[in-house]
């Protein structure tokens, strides 16, 4: 893998990270673990979960001061990709713009590739 992270973070996914992160009651070394997995309604399924400990195989990704834990498997499922946070009427949520989705369902947890 080359040195450049073929993920990013956007500004508002970043603030919204670190507001959750400071609510914690233990904060101090938390970070987004962004996971693709098999499921949801379209065959992959994103997951978002806190966690404390980087795995071996993680690649980190930073944003003003915002941390992001991404196994290098989901990684190659979301080249290219970025992690949004949206506020809208209807809710607040990170979604993962991604060009290698081919579909996705209504709620943008959920995708399938070409």
């Amino acid at each position: 893998m080359s040195d450049t992270v073929p993920f990013s973070i956007s500004a508002s996914a970043a603030a919204r990270i670190k507001d959750i992160i400071a609510a914690q009651p233990e904060p101090e070394g938390l970070a987004l673990r962004v996971a693709v997995l098999a499921g949801g309604c379209n065959g992959f399924q994103y997951q978002f979960r806190l966690e404390r400990d980087q795995a071996a195989d993680d690649v980190v990704i930073e944003r003003d001061g915002a941390k992001v834990f991404v196994d290098t498997t989901s990684l190659d499922l979301l080249e290219n990709a970025e992690l949004e946070f949206v506020d809208k009427l209807m809710g607040a949520h990170f979604t993962v713009t991604n060009p290698n989705a081919a579909s996705s369902c209504g709620c943008g947890t959920s995708f399938s590739l070409a």
